[in-house]
């Protein structure tokens, strides 16, 4: 079996290789344009081909920007969005104000329907967070939401959301896939189920979905807004990358993502493919699940965090693309603290801290992480780092859906994950990550709690000084860098691969393809 599939590997890059033919050097497709300009059409398939398939393609009960990239802003619409600036704009609201503290008013935008005819309104808008907040339906994403006492119809365009307390980031969660609007006959249909034929009111309608193998999307002629350029998306599960690229080159599909650092050189000697890169708001990070031992003793998280030479990390597996993290924010969103510093690589400090911690000869722990080339890449360096320090890794590579299952339910001692804030401020990754009540599948996957931590978040979610916000962040990511909860590796860059027939495509700082202005030549 390893050696068919090792062959298959193996005449697949020759493939590749056959295919592409001249040279030239890396480019960045963000900011070049390319030498001949032709005119794009309206209308064909959009085809993706991408790693993994979405968990689900319900976003109340989604944990990955993978399955929202899927539905936000094709499918599902929010109150509001955000524009190519990451700033908010209206979309299915109009206008809003903060009437006070605890009460946001939204006026809704007339003559939208539903994928099903339905129109949107008021009492659509309820519905839709009346049941994520139901205990009932037990949604891992409630918890986004849980200052949201009720959300009260005004009039059929009119709702105000009350509040139990002061959020100021408020607007930031409703622009993300969260705050997709669902429609009332599909909330209906399905009741605490979870969603299997999405229905919103976006430029795109859902028309299938083969499990592990590929979504279909086709254009929303109705759509109220300005309308998608392409008749159909379909979004392919492709597992092996040298297939995926070899797909953009025969013309079988059109982008492939993510691309993986090792494939940049090659596709960026493409006369056919171009490498696409943006900054993300997201970081990667080597976490540890502090409730099981050994990882439960800080000194322990301590010693692991000196024992990693991280430079070597970036430079060797990610080719220095994606710039050295502080924290587990991106330096683009609100709350980033410039000040923080990551533990220093010290063999000496982490071998005195594991033996006042009991390990005097290392231990053996197993690391999981999800099946890419640069996540299993890291694991091996990190296989190799720990040596130093007398601790045996186990290295366990799990399907991207197994893999981020395994970590909801706290089945792991160690792993490498990424998250990537979907709204572009800190209280998104401070309480989904940090706070005690996010354990599990809203993403703190560390099984973290510290009433202190939890204090600092809940009162820059409430506070509307935005300086001091910022100051109580810089608190938080202190305390939990303190007692090394994680280790931070790079802010990540968004990496794809796209045909140079395609324009308009882009990767939001959150990490959502962006697919309402794509057309293809």
């Amino acid at each position: 079996m390893n050696a068919i599939r090792g062959g298959r590997s193996l005449f697949l890059v020759m493939l590749v290789l056959f295919l592409i033919t001249g040279c030239s050097t890396n480019k960045d497709v963000s900011t070049k344009e390319t030498g001949k300009k032709t005119a794009s059409k309206e209308g064909g398939t959009l085809v993706i081909a991408r790693l993994s398939d979405a968990e689900n393609l319900d976003q109340q009960f989604m944990s990955t920007i993978n399955a929202a990239s899927v539905t936000h802003r094709k499918v599902y619409e929010g109150l509001v969005g955000r524009d190519k600036n990451a700033e908010i704009q209206p979309l299915l609201a109009e206008k809003w104000e903060q009437v006070n503290d605890t009460t946001w008013e939204f006026k809704l935008r007339k003559g939208v329907k539903f994928h099903d005819g339905t129109d949107f309104n008021a009492n659509a808008v309820k519905a839709t967070f009346d049941r994520l907040l139901d205990p009932k339906v037990a949604s891992p994403r409630a918890v986004v939401f849980k200052m949201v006492k009720e959300v009260k119809v005004i009039d059929d365009y009119t709702v105000q959301f009350i509040l139990s307390e002061p959020f100021s980031p408020l607007l930031s969660i409703l622009a993300s896939h969260e705050g997709g609007i669902i429609s009332p006959k599909t909330i209906e249909k399905y009741g605490k189920n979870i969603i299997k034929e999405p229905n919103g009111t976006g430029p795109f309608v859902f028309e299938s979905w083969t499990p592990g193998q590929e979504i279909v999307l086709t254009k929303n002629k109705n759509y109220w807004g300005e309308k998608a350029k392409v008749d159909k998306v379909v979004f392919k599960v492709v597992p092996e990358e040298t297939t995926r690229i070899s797909m953009l080159e025969t013309g079988e599909a059109q982008i492939a993502e993510p691309l993986s650092v090792p494939m940049m050189d090659t596709v960026a000697a493409s006369q056919a493919v171009d490498v696409y890169r943006s900054e993300g708001y997201g970081t990667e990070y080597i976490g540890f699940n502090v409730q099981k031992k050994p990882f439960n003793d800080e000194r322990v998280r301590k010693a692991i965090a000196h024992a990693v030479e991280m430079d070597s990390i970036l430079k060797g597996v990610y080719n220095n693309v994606g710039k050295k993290a502080n924290s587990l924010l991106g330096s683009k969103v609100f709350g980033y603290n410039p000040d923080m510093k990551a533990y220093e690589y010290n063999l000496n400090e982490a071998k005195k801290l594991l033996a006042e911690a009991g390990y005097p000869n290392g231990f053996e722990v197993t690391l999981k992480t999800m099946d890419s080339k640069e996540r299993v890449n890291m694991a091996e360096v990190l296989q190799s780092q720990l040596k130093g320090i007398g601790v045996k890794l186990k290295i366990q590579v799990l399907e991207y859906g197994t893999f981020v299952d395994q970590a909801n339910k706290g089945d792991t001692e160690m792993f490498i994950l990424s998250w990537r804030n979907a709204t572009g401020d800190a209280d998104y990754n401070q309480y989904n990550l940090f706070h005690t009540n996010s354990q599990g599948g809203a993403g703190n996957t560390f099984f973290y709690s510290n009433k202190e931590a939890d204090r600092l978040i809940e009162a820059a979610r409430s506070e509307k000084d935005q300086e001091k916000r910022k100051e109580l962040y810089a608190q938080s990511q202190q305390l939990e860098m303190k007692e090394a909860v994680y280790i931070p590796v790079r802010v990540i860059e968004n990496l794809a691969a796209v045909s140079k027939d395609v324009k308009g495509f882009s990767i939001s700082p959150s990490g959502y393809l962006e697919l309402n202005d794509v057309s293809i030549k």
